[in-house]
């Protein structure tokens, strides 16, 4: 059993010098001692192999030992073996294989955080918000959400479709979908110039390059005396929170952006503006829905308790912790762990709450279209112009606020 032993050890380590590099960015993080007491684990665990009527490997054992710990734990939090650590760092920077849909619990039942842009859950037509009822034709449990992510992920690694049996919020009525999971290449920051010289940037996600990709495009746009700026945050579900914090950054010339809180001490942090900025003086509004989440709200959070945007659109999903990838010191494993949460500018804690708007609108009453196309050869704004039908009146709610107050 000593190797095992050594195994678990190695796992507590990893966690203290995950922390230690992600939290402070140091190289040489300072090691941490941890002291447990085994024998009663190993005991039980010697015990089950020993006479359990079905045989066990002690491998077995160990694997449902480290699930028991998480699922004590919130849903954001778990183990990730090499393929999925791979994956998580693949989809920092913006590719990734799978059904596209960030899921947990929420008020008792299993739901959709957001649908991710450009993958198959977005083309099928599945919103932030919904609620899924049936996985392959079964009923899910809301107390059993590690199960309906296993047998997710194990589809997705095994390149095997899925049934969904969801219902949009606040509906009864339930529809179907069945999902193949596929590549998806996330592009982060998207932009588009509207009529009167309005800029729209749609972010889609916080990856490793989000930061330099917004300074690149509003670099281009110095020049032309911008009216207005609307960063669109809708069924953005977050990502790196560093990158969340550099473009709230950009801009804010002063005032804290995110507070955060932890047991660990580099996990208590005070976030401030720097005095560089870029469009400080034009008009801004930040569009957010159900399915902005994470990262996404710290932005938006820190633009509206400083006074630099208004936000329009849905209250935001309410995820108020912060989470941090962890390699372990074997194989190549790593553990995802929440280590924080973290407060707005002027100490809101929105977790299981959201960010309220400052103007807001109902997207099921305004639009079937929820993540809108750019760059697709039309004008955002002609598209409005023309097809009132399919209108945007979220986007057009900013364009109307913007030329307003310019």
């Amino acid at each position: 059993m000593s190797k095992y032993i050594r195994y678990l050890c190695c796992i507590l380590v990893g966690l203290g010098l995950g922390l230690s590099v992600t939290l402070s960015g140091q190289e040489n993080a300072e090691q941490y001692h941890h002291s447990l007491n085994y024998p009663l684990l190993l005991d039980v665990i010697d015990t089950v192999e020993a006479y359990y009527v079905t045989e066990l490997s002690q491998d077995e054992l160990i694997s449902a030992a480290i699930e028991g710990i998480f699922a004590k734990l919130d849903p954001y939090s778990n183990f990730l073996d090499k393929q999925e650590f791979s994956n998580i760092r693949d989809a920092n920077k913006g590719e990734y294989f799978g059904f596209g849909i960030e899921i947990a619990t929420e008020d008792d039942k299993i739901t959709i955080i957001t649908p991710f842009a450009g993958s198959p859950a977005e083309r099928a037509g599945i919103r932030a918000g919904d609620r899924i009822v049936k996985l392959n034709n079964h009923k899910v449990d809301f107390n059993k959400l590690d199960d309906l992510l296993k047998e997710i992920k194990n589809h997705s690694q095994n390149n095997q479709s899925i049934v969904l049996t969801l219902a949009h919020s606040n509906m009864k009525t339930v529809y179907e979908v069945t999902l193949m999971p596929s590549l998806i290449s996330v592009q982060s920051v998207t932009a588009e110039l509207l009529k009167d010289n309005i800029g729209y940037i749609k972010l889609a996600s916080f990856q490793d390059n989000s930061t330099e990709e917004m300074v690149k495009q509003l670099t281009l746009w110095q020049p032309l005396k911008l009216k207005g700026l609307i960063l669109d945050l809708r069924n953005n579900p977050g990502g790196l929170l560093d990158q969340a914090i550099n473009i709230a950054d950009i801009f804010l010339e002063k005032g804290r952006i995110v507070s955060t809180e932890g047991r660990f001490f580099d996990a208590n942090s005070d976030y401030y503006a720097s005095p560089q900025t870029m469009l400080l003086d034009i008009p801004m509004t930040v569009l957010i829905n159900k399915g902005s989440a994470s990262a996404s709200e710290v932005l938006a959070a820190a633009l509206q308790d400083n006074k630099r945007a208004k936000l329009i659109g849905e209250t935001s999903y309410g995820k108020g912790t912060v989470q941090s990838l962890i390699p372990t010191l074997m194989e190549g494993n790593a553990i995802k762990l929440t280590i924080a949460k973290y407060t707005t500018p002027n100490g809101r804690d929105i977790n299981s709450k959201g960010i309220e708007p400052d103007i807001k609108l109902q997207l099921d009453t305004v639009t079937n279209e929820q993540t809108m196309p750019i760059i697709d050869q039309t004008n955002v704004h002609d598209k409005i112009e023309n097809n009132k039908a399919e209108a945007d009146l979220i986007l057009d709610s900013a364009i109307t606020w913007i030329k307003t107050n310019s």
